[in-house]
């Protein structure tokens, strides 16, 4: 497992420093010029472009060498960050910031570009997981790299802010060049032995046509290009896959919810200052949550595991707003980010084992598409739902009505309705799918189905 703790390594070092200098750049374009659509703009950039570029990416994992991944993702970050401080250096005057400022757009362009690169990095971890860890202990291994994921989300929202505060953007800028610098110099001298890589082509396969890749096929058999059509076909063959893979896209929905409503509850709250330390203290949540996965695993049923994760998210949505009691709010994140790496290490764990390995970088990466799409989509419906009818509603009629009783005094009534309605769609979606017969063939197909490369790779 040595190898695969060194690239666990690298990556989260790679993570949390295109994490930290995006925040940042956020932070400081924010505080420089005022402007919420500017910051709003870059934000959805951001992740539309992350959810579009995951197709390719997953294409380019699949066609290539993972440590080559890596070694260009890495190098591809370092440049567009090198490009981005010259910039800064020679043309970006920060006295005359503002929306309609050329400089300014293509410094972000840059610092977008090389962090947005970066994400293909976790797409290949996924696939170094199958690679290298034995598949009893796959599930301890997803649950580690949720830990490690934890840990950059908990530095990047600590550090970010308080980095463009003390220290100011060029500072940050060239910490963050050193920081891109060392991880690939870090991953330059790690070794990993992958199978030989055969295209459809040459093994005279016809994917889309007659036959479908399977576990127990040659798993060395990649198909050309990034053919869409045939990661479908990969994953119709799968019973329940789909179905899988529409539940997460359906939870993300949802989670729209969340992504637009809890910052300003917790600003209803809490002063800002103390909100940013809060935020980044619950995420310790998910810290403690892959830690446990790592010791515990998820049991023989991944599937099963999922489905009961998402029964607590659910039950956390419905009550953690349900009083306007700070304590209650902050407990609920907790808990919620605390099981959820539970139901990400279940859904890569199930991805894992059950599709091709050469297939595997573009099943997760159109199925990493599909998922992310619905939540930018979501967000911006709930954010105008809230602002719009429910916030006035319950701050006028509906503090009288059946609703009132139930979510009480406060002024963050209507956001806490949203929650509540939300947590309850989720909990009848995944009552649901416990009993329909996508989540008995998944569960079944996943026993019988195996899956092993670790001894191919050298540890």
């Amino acid at each position: 497992m040595s190898t695969f703790h060194k690239v666990l390594l690298n990556t989260m070092l790679a993570n949390v420093t295109t994490g930290f200098l995006f925040f940042a750049v956020v932070f400081w374009m924010y505080l420089s010029t005022g402007d919420v659509a500017l910051t709003g703009i870059v934000s959805g950039i951001y992740m539309g472009l992350i959810a579009v570029c995951s197709i390719f990416f997953g294409t380019v994992v699949d066609h290539n060498f993972k440590k080559n991944v890596m070694v260009f993702s890495s190098t591809t970050t370092l440049i567009f960050y090198c490009l981005s401080a010259v910039v800064w250096v020679f043309w970006l005057d920060e006295d005359t910031l503002s929306i309609g400022n050329t400089a300014l757009w293509v410094f972000v362009s840059c610092i977008l570009v090389g962090s947005i690169v970066e994400h293909m990095r976790n797409i290949t971890l996924s696939t170094v997981v199958t690679l290298l860890v034995p598949e009893a202990e796959r599930d301890k291994a997803n649950g580690l790299v949720g830990a490690v994921q934890g840990v950059g989300f908990l530095v990047t929202s600590v550090i970010a802010g308080s980095a463009i505060g003390f220290l100011g953007m060029e500072v940050t800028l060239w910490i963050c060049l050193a920081l891109s610098l060392v991880a690939l110099l870090h991953l330059l001298p790690i070794r990993i032995n992958e199978p030989e890589i055969i295209t459809q082509e040459e093994a005279q396969l016809t994917l889309g046509d007659d036959t479908i890749p399977t576990p127990a096929s040659d798993l060395s058999v990649v198909s050309k290009g990034i053919d869409i059509k045939g990661s479908m076909k990969i994953i119709l063959s799968v019973p329940g896959l789909l179905a899988l893979i529409l539940f997460a896209s359906f939870n993300n929905l949802i989670g729209g919810v969340y992504s637009a409503l809890m910052d300003p509850y917790g600003l209803e709250l809490f002063s800002p200052q103390l909100w940013g330390l809060l935020l980044g203290l619950t995420s310790l949540g998910f810290i403690i949550g892959g830690a446990v996965i790592s010791k515990t695993g998820l049991g023989k049923n991944p599937v099963r595991t999922l489905l009961l994760v998402n029964v607590g998210v659910a039950f956390v949505g419905m009550l953690f707003a349900i009083r306007e009691w700070w304590w209650l709010y902050i407990l609920g994140i907790f808990i919620f980010m605390a099981i959820t790496p539970a139901a990400e290490a279940a859904e890569q764990t199930i991805l894992q084992r059950v599709v091709p390995f050469r297939q595997q970088g573009r099943v997760f990466g159109l199925a990493m598409a599909v998922e992310m799409a619905a939540n930018p989509l979501s967000t911006v419906i709930v954010a105008i739902l809230a602002e719009a009818y429910l916030i006035p509603w319950m701050a006028g009629p509906g503090a009288e009505t059946f609703w009132g009783i139930i979510l009480g005094d406060g002024t963050a009534r209507g956001m806490a309705l949203m929650f509540l309605a939300s947590g309850a769609i989720m909990l009848v979606v995944v009552l649901l799918a416990f009993m329909s017969r996508s989540y008995r063939k998944l569960s079944q197909y996943y026993a019988t189905t195996h899956q092993d490369l670790a001894g191919s790779a050298e540890k």
